[in-house]
């Protein structure tokens, strides 16, 4: 089947190739575009979530420091939830479970297999981890991160269509997707040519709406101490129940669900709870972006500089020689009390 965009006669689309390509050599290396869909947007989103903290008061690129702990562990308990969640793919005889120098380990993360609910766990431990060092109000970068972090995952969802791969049930839509019949996920007994929901494009459209909708509901003062994030996840899970239900991958079933899709009911039910909450215990604004007793280092800084320098605030010149004349009567002299006292 042609990898270019179909088109009738009067231009109307009738289904979206996949990409021929799945990766390139640079420097003798396989780049994946999977991986740099990934971290694209884990660099938007570290942009602009420091844009937003640094509005709200914060440190220029305190985000980094918060980062460097959220990122690896969002990357491993993504890692973990997928494992978890498909352990016929990593468990069982035959199966090469713990060699990382063969294919299909539990720890070849570069093949693909991660999951957007287990590098939240992961990423908001990290991030807790973080704003404790840094002295950040953890909702308060919660807040910040939320528009960029579902920006992230409008990217990362690309790295699923270069990998021709999380495709939903056939469909004869124009917009209907192109998997390659020598695909191992295309479905038994279907015929060559049938098309699929292409499912990453609807979560890239819902995301990137839900982008629009967070930054201006973030406008308002309402949505702090962790509310901006609860709408977050209430928008990204309930996206997800609908995306995932027509998948077609395999999944584990929970309580005759698939997995994903228990995820995201629970997300949303997090995401309630943490509104209601966080309404209720925080009627009022933050007071700042830093916990009570921290505050931004570089400020703290230049406050000792100033301290340590007093010519920075008083005037400890020599005065000017002509000013003191040698020998010079005082012009005034202290007041005397009744007792003769001085």
């Amino acid at each position: 089947m042609s990898l270019a965009l179909h088109s009738t006669l009067t231009g109307v689309l009738t289904s979206i190739p996949s990409p021929p390509e799945r990766n390139f050599v640079f420097l003798g290396l396989s780049i994946h575009y999977y991986a740099l869909c990934i971290i694209a947007g884990i660099i938007v989103a570290t942009l602009l979530t420091n844009h937003r903290l640094t509005k709200r008061g914060a440190e220029p690129w305190v985000v980094i420091d918060i980062s460097i702990l959220a990122v690896p562990l969002a990357i491993i308990g993504a890692r973990i939830f997928h494992v978890a969640t498909h352990p016929n793919d990593y468990f069982g005889e035959g199966i090469n479970t713990w060699n990382p120098f063969q294919p299909g380990s539990v720890w070849a993360i570069w093949e693909g297999g991660i999951a957007i609910f287990g590098a939240l766990i992961g990423g908001a431990v990290g991030a807790y981890l973080g704003c404790k060092w840094t002295g950040i109000r953890f909702w308060t970068f919660a807040d910040a991160l939320a528009p960029g972090l579902l920006l992230a995952q409008a990217m990362g969802r690309f790295g699923n269509w270069f990998n021709h791969e999380l495709f939903g049930l056939p469909t004869d839509l124009p917009w209907g997707l192109e998997i390659e019949s020598t695909n191992s996920a295309f479905p038994p007994g279907l015929p060559e040519g049938t098309l699929f929901h292409p499912t990453f494009l609807y979560e890239v459209i819902w995301n990137g709406l839900g982008v629009i909708v967070l930054l201006w509901l973030g406008r308002k003062l309402f949505f702090q101490w962790g509310r901006l994030f609860a709408i977050y996840l209430i928008w990204y899970s309930a996206g997800r129940v609908v995306w995932e239900s027509i998948r077609i991958d395999p999944s584990e079933i929970i309580l005759g669900l698939r997995s994903n899709v228990a995820a995201a009911i629970l997300g949303i039910i997090v995401g309630l709870v943490i509104l209601v909450v966080q309404t209720r215990r925080h009627p009022g604004l933050e007071p700042s972006p830093y916990v009570p007793g921290r505050s931004r280092k570089d400020q703290d800084d230049a406050d000792v500089q100033s301290q340590d320098n007093p010519s920075d605030f008083v005037d400890v010149s020599e005065p000017p020689a002509d000013d003191v004349t040698a020998g010079a009567t005082a012009t005034s002299t202290a007041p005397t009390s009744e007792n003769g006292s001085r």
